[in-house]
């Protein structure tokens, strides 16, 4: 259960929103008919209503009661509406700013009989404009979250071939299946799942490469896709390192008669009983007819203050100085400006994930936009950098929101030449 003080807290910001938001509401539907008015009025306050038991069945009632896939949503269009509310109080805080400026200006430099900054009629259109613009834009925002649910298995598989100068000569046209941001506990439909897993096979990689994330919190949440993410095979092995929700830090334990520390060695259980290599700071060689390549991976390691650093780079770099050609498996996308480009420089590519793009955001030619680059600078897609290479993988699943929208589940096939 969680803290009361909590849910009275967000239930009275949910409230105090929707009164500002209401007075736009009011103010739009102004000249229409008394019966406009009231159904307007109704629908908008028994939104609310439901949105306020929605939340309060999702906080105070058993995961079992409504079942995971309904929750999940549940979660979603509580968190939608509440940020669609949000956006469209940015619009109206703009405004109310706006008017009182006006007000303050005409109340020190004119006089009642003065000439106003501007004519009321005007002002009260242009507030009118901005009401109707702020509901606009929350109303899309609010219909492109609902629209984003449907692309939550439509993965991608994004082609990339890198060249670099020192790649020993048997290597040359290796590919590289990486995927990245599993969170098993957020599947609810095991069948489109495989779909994502029969384009990865159909790749035909000669190494595939997971970097972490595999559940969002407990080891068994990936009983029901074992099976289905074991059966990846590749010709030098498929590989996997952790991420920052691998090691259960977001729940409490213990959780049901099972501690973090024996949830973390289910965790790495899983990964050998599907035949995937857990690297945990430390590197295996990758050969190749005469040549050989060093595989880095390491634990989690971010340079963000709120993710501890479990990642001992050091370790796994130790021994590696004969290798002319060396991959790192690093998930956080931070680790490669804080400490891989300063420290590491004969690191020539590291693979990530982590961010997922936020799941939300624009990429086409000429724009790539989501709120996450705010928060990492390099956080979808290939980065470089006086040789060295980043790739950021955008997620094979997702968390929290049960969708995407512009940045899709991806599956990257590197062909390196």
């Amino acid at each position: 259960m969680r803290s009361p003080l909590g849910v009275i807290i967000f239930l009275s910001l949910m409230l105090l929103l929707d009164l500002y938001v209401f007075q736009a509401v009011k103010s739009v539907s102004h000249s229409s008919s008394n019966k406009t008015k009231t159904i307007t009025f109704v629908i908008y306050w028994g939104f609310t209503a439901l949105a306020v038991l929605g939340f309060l069945m999702f906080v105070y009632t058993q995961p079992a009661f409504l079942g995971k896939k309904i929750r999940t949503y549940l979660f979603a269009v509580i968190i939608g509406v509440f940020m669609a509310k949000m956006l469209a109080a940015f619009f109206f805080i703009i405004d109310d700013i706006r008017r009182a400026i006006q007000w303050l200006v005409q109340k020190l430099f004119f006089q009642k009989n003065d000439v106003a900054v501007s004519g009321s009629e005007d002002a009260i259109s242009r507030s009118a404009f901005i009401n109707w613009l702020g509901l606009a834009v929350s109303t899309t925002l609010f219909g492109t979250l609902l629209y984003g649910f449907r692309n939550k298995y439509n993965y991608q598989v994004t082609r990339h071939r890198l060249s670099f100068q020192n790649l020993p000569s048997s290597f040359k046209g290796l590919k590289i299946v990486h995927i990245s941001d599993i969170h098993s506990g957020s599947f609810s439909d095991i069948k489109s799942v495989e779909q994502g897993i029969e384009k990865i096979k159909s790749l035909n990689p000669d190494l595939i490469v997971f970097t972490g994330d595999l559940v969002n919190d407990k080891a068994v949440e990936m009983e029901e896709y074992k099976d289905l993410f074991g059966s990846l095979k590749a010709t030098l092995g498929v590989y996997s390192t952790l991420g920052n929700h691998d090691y259960g830090d977001y729940v409490q334990w213990p959780q049901n008669g099972i501690s973090k520390e024996q949830n973390l060695e289910n965790l790495k259980k899983v990964h050998a009983d599907m035949g995937w290599r857990l690297l945990l700071n430390e590197h295996v060689v990758i050969e190749k007819d005469n040549d050989k390549i060093a595989l880095l991976g390491i634990e989690n390691w971010s340079n963000k203050a709120r993710f501890p650093k479990y990642g001992k780079m050091d370790l796994a770099h130790a021994g590696t100085g004969e290798y002319p050609f060396k991959i790192l498996l690093s998930h956080d996308p931070s680790h490669w400006e804080a400490e891989v480009k300063e420290k590491y420089k004969d690191v020539d590519l590291m693979l990530s994930g982590h961010t997922h793009g936020m799941q939300f955001g624009v990429e086409i030619p000429g724009l790539k936009w989501s709120p996450v680059q705010y928060v990492y600078k390099q956080w979808s897609g290939l980065y470089e950098d006086a040789g060295q290479k980043l790739y950021v993988n955008r997620g094979f699943g997702f968390i929290g929101y049960p969708g995407r929208v512009g940045i899709l589940p991806e599956i990257t096939l590197l062909e390196l030449v």
